[in-house]
């Protein structure tokens, strides 16, 4: 049987059914977890209070971005995992091309990357890594930024802004006049004129990268 400690679980939504343990640094995210999900402790990634080799597999989904010491997180996956270490990230240069961040909200992408880990960073801490792209289907039911390239109005949304790092980190007064255009742009046709072909295309890679790193080796 494999197991899996997931680190900077949040509140579980990208969980796969093997997980053993959940880490999570926010003590509201680890109340929002589900009814019969893993047991979960609060601690950061920096500093795993799991005995060495305990685990198959360490799992870090789009939380890399929040740690304070990559290196150090990192060490401690290699350190609790005995086969692999998995990681979700995004690769910014693909992700800034974004019709969203490019043509309406370049604030936000200024933000996405300060707040990106580079590929290049990730990559030289671990042997051999593989990097899988990750295209984002249409009708993504989770809430990231990317989640709605295809639903433009979502991000017309406030609450649905609120889920997203780059556009909660970013003044509202930059976000404004982008948002502005937005709404205008969905209400006379334009966005779907200019757009016209994405609204065809079930999913688009807009730089969500999956990298693997085999620990057993």
């Amino acid at each position: 049987m494999h197991t899996v400690l997931n680190v900077g679980a949040g509140a579980g939504s990208y969980e796969p059914s093997r997980t053993v343990l959940a880490v999570e640094p926010s003590r509201v995210m680890i109340d929002q977890r589900p009814v019969g999900a893993a047991p979960a402790i609060r601690a950061t990634a920096e500093d795993l209070p799991v005995r060495t080799e305990a685990v198959d597999a360490a799992l870090a989904v789009l939380t890399i971005h929040h740690w304070t010491d990559l290196e150090r997180g990192i060490a401690e996956m290699s350190r609790v995992a005995r086969r692999r270490i998995v990681i979700l990230t995004w690769d910014h240069e693909v992700y800034r091309q974004f019709w969203l961040v490019r043509d309406y909200l370049p604030a936000a992408g200024d933000t996405d990357g300060k707040l990106a880990v580079p590929l290049s960073r990730l990559t030289a801490l671990l042997k051999d890594p593989e990097i899988q792209p990750i295209p984002v289907p249409h009708d993504c039911v989770d809430g990231f930024g990317g989640a709605y390239w295809r639903r433009p109005e979502a991000y017309l949304d406030e609450t649905v802004r609120a889920g997203m790092s780059m556009l909660a980190l970013t003044p509202k007064p930059q976000l404004q006049p982008g948002l502005a255009r937005l709404q205008q742009d969905l209400a006379s046709g334009e966005w779907k004129s200019r757009y016209a072909d994405l609204l065809d295309q079930p999913h688009l890679d807009l730089g969500y990268r999956l990298v693997t790193a085999d620990l057993s080796s």
